[in-house]
């Protein structure tokens, strides 16, 4: 959570509306996905150890989703092990810095528009969920 939080108020600041815990049409689960005012998508893989990165190779597979690919992490892994061909972002928990940009590669139209439905269905969703919870109706009681 530290470094999620982090790298959600640095796409907030950039004026980027994101999403933790996105299921993807590959059947993976992008840890945070992130939509510009523009529409292009980046998704941000966060890795907290040499170990949880090492363990982890199903990240090149979040390139056929999103136009931008980020690692997160924070100050206690070394930089050097993230590949070259992704961005990087580093958090502390309360900030976070893009220390290396990712290259841009856009997706496939159909790609795109099927993950802004996604994207926009499952916002609603949480968010109908948000108020129920804060406001439970006679049948919630």
């Amino acid at each position: 959570m530290m470094v999620r939080r982090g790298v959600q108020r640095l796409m907030l600041a950039r004026r980027v509306s994101v999403l933790p815990e996105v299921s993807l049409d590959s059947g993976r689960r992008a840890d945070l996905l992130c939509l510009s005012e523009k529409g292009a998508f980046t998704i941000v893989e966060i890795k907290t150890s040499i170990e949880d990165f090492r363990a982890d190779r199903k990240w090149p597979i979040y390139q056929l989703h999103c136009d931008q690919l980020y690692f997160g992490t924070h100050p206690g892994v070394p930089a050097e092990i993230f590949p070259e061909s992704c961005g990087l972002i580093v958090s502390d928990g309360y900030e976070a810095e893009i220390l290396r940009e990712a290259p841009e590669e856009k997706m496939a139209p159909a790609t795109r528009k099927a993950l802004t439905l996604r994207f926009a269905r499952l916002s609603a969703d949480r968010l109908l969920q948000a108020e129920w919870a804060a406001n439970p109706g006679p049948s919630e009681l």
